[in-house]
């Protein structure tokens, strides 16, 4: 069975390596172009890229995946199925059309909720207490396709984008395998999604983490734990951009204005919020390391009473 495996991120990795390892034939690999990254801006190759030269794929990065010469080289290969795992791209119908099986994408959602570019992100943000794998098969709407398969798991309090990330892209991995073999088998049938309860779950900028102290603690600190590990909650302390890697909720500790620093200990930095207080435990200022505020008040001073914005 040929696979054409369309991904790029590190959420597609554990995918392509399950389908490699279970004995699928994958002829191709499509990632998206290589992107400069670090103060040095050298070209880093994708995650797929990586792991797909480590298995020895052949692997292809079109600047446009709907070009003529992209739909050229797949339909040479003639794939039974293309499968997609947040490849970063919209395909159209001209390839959408090339695969016997059809095109699968690997969504980190349980669909419709959460279409778009970063659910994993906005499930915890919003505060959801699950969230999950869908297998669907793609049509030229937006994360629109019937579903084929669907698997929840829960999101902890302990969970953050991190932990949920890597455990649906294992998950993503063991249905993507169950779902190519149900289809072939005839034994899943499609489902249509009801679109009526579709959600949409936009792609993240840096502007996306600013920390708002009016809201409550709760959505404070989903805020935090759904940035990681970009773009990171963030708020301004004397004007300096300070980014929030850990807090925790305690009730009301002390009265203040919303968003006053009201006490600072090796616990943390004590901040009011509309309905309690969030304790600050990890920081990270400026061309500085993340510390825990216990380590950096060690040389540092952060003063009582500074309202952040």
């Amino acid at each position: 069975m040929n696979i054409v495996y369309m991904g790029t991120p590190e959420f597609a990795v554990h995918p392509l390596e399950t389908l490699f390892n279970s004995g699928f034939n994958i002829p191709l690999v499509v990632s998206q172009e290589d992107k400069p990254k670090g103060r040095g801006k050298k070209l880093l190759p994708t995650p797929v890229k990586k792991k797909a030269q480590e298995l020895n794929l052949e692997i292809y990065q079109p600047k446009k995946i709907n070009c003529e010469e992209c739909i050229q080289r797949i339909n040479e290969i003639n794939p039974d199925f293309i499968v997609v795992a947040a490849y970063g791209q919209i395909l159209k119908s001209e390839i959408l059309s090339i695969p016997r099986y059809g095109c699968i994408n690997i969504h980190a959602s349980l669909l419709p909720r959460y279409r778009g570019a970063a659910p994993i992100n906005w499930a915890i943000i919003n505060g959801e207490d699950e969230t999950g794998i869908t297998i669907m098969k793609m049509e030229e709407g937006l994360d629109s396709g019937d579903i084929l398969l669907k698997k929840s798991i829960p999101i902890t309090e302990a969970d953050d984008s991190i932990t949920i990330h890597d455990k649906l892209s294992k998950l993503g991995g063991e249905l993507i395998i169950e779902g190519l073999m149900g289809i072939v088998d005839e034994s899943i049938v499609a489902v249509k999604q009801d679109h009526s309860k579709s959600t949409y779950a936009p792609m993240l900028d840096k502007k996306s983490g600013k920390i708002d102290w009016n809201k409550s603690g709760k959505d404070i600190r989903n805020l935090v734990r759904g940035l990681k590990p970009w773009p990171f909650a963030y708020t301004f302390y004397n004007d300096l951009n300070i980014k929030i890697h850990e807090v925790s909720i305690i009730d009301k500790y002390k009265d203040g204005e919303i968003g006053e620093i009201v006490k600072v200990s090796n616990e943390g930095v004590f901040v009011n919020c509309s309905d309690s207080t969030i304790v600050i435990e990890e920081l990270q200022f400026p061309g500085k390391k993340k510390l825990q505020v216990e380590e950096y008040i060690r040389g540092n001073t952060i003063e009582e009473g500074t309202i952040l914005k």
